[in-house]
This record gives structure tokens, sequence and C-alpha cells, in this order.
């Protein structure tokens, strides 16, 4: 049997619901600009990525933003120094959700979600 909690059970609870599901990141913000979020975003030092990072500490293709049905993921690709969100590497075999707010740290460059 489902556990009834005050989201479930009352208005307050369903608006607080619903404020916290429209706060869903819209864009990124790279060296003070705003980055439109696509499907797929491609981050690393090689030139054909979307965001190129200008940075030894960066691989060629460091990690991969990507979106699954109505949120964004991260994704490292194998790369040699690891992908940070907030201060924690992730595991290179799993996609992590990112937050408006979430500083995705790669190499020595920020990117905040926003």
């Amino acid at each position: 049997m489902a556990e009834t909690t005050i989201v479930t059970s009352s208005p307050l609870g369903q608006h607080l619901d619903k404020i916290a599901e429209s706060q869903q990141v819209s864009y990124l913000v790279f060296n003070k600009k705003k980055i439109e979020l696509v499907a797929k975003i491609a981050i690393g030092r090689e030139s054909d990525n979307d965001i190129v990072i200008d940075s030894k500490l960066a691989s060629r293709h460091h990690c991969i933003i990507q979106k699954i049905r109505d949120a964004y993921f991260l994704k490292d690709e194998n790369s040699t120094n690891g992908t940070y969100v907030n201060g924690r590497r992730i595991p290179s075999d799993k996609y992590v959700r990112l937050n408006v707010g979430d500083k995705v740290t790669v190499g020595s460059s920020n990117i905040v979600m926003a």
C-alpha cells in the first residue's frame, strides 16, 4: 500500500511538487555566455565538440550532456581527469541527472546549469 505524504495529500504539497518540476535545466552558462540546451551536447578539448574546453586537463572527448525524456543527464566519456558535479567526481559508467544550479567541472573550467 502506498504511503500518503504531504505532496500527494495536500494542495500545498501538490503545488510545491509542480514548482520543483518546473525548475528544470534550460540552458548552460559557460565563459559568461548562455548556451541553449539541445538533445545532446559534447564537451571536450577537440574542436569537434559542441563546447570546447581549452585546457590540458580536459580530455579530447571528455563528457556529454544528454536529454532523456524531460531531464538532462551528464555522462563522463572515460576522461583521464574525471568530470565533477558540485565538486564530486561522477562515475564514468553512469548518467547523473543535472538540476538548476549544478556546477559541472571539466578540467579547470566550470559550466553552470541554469
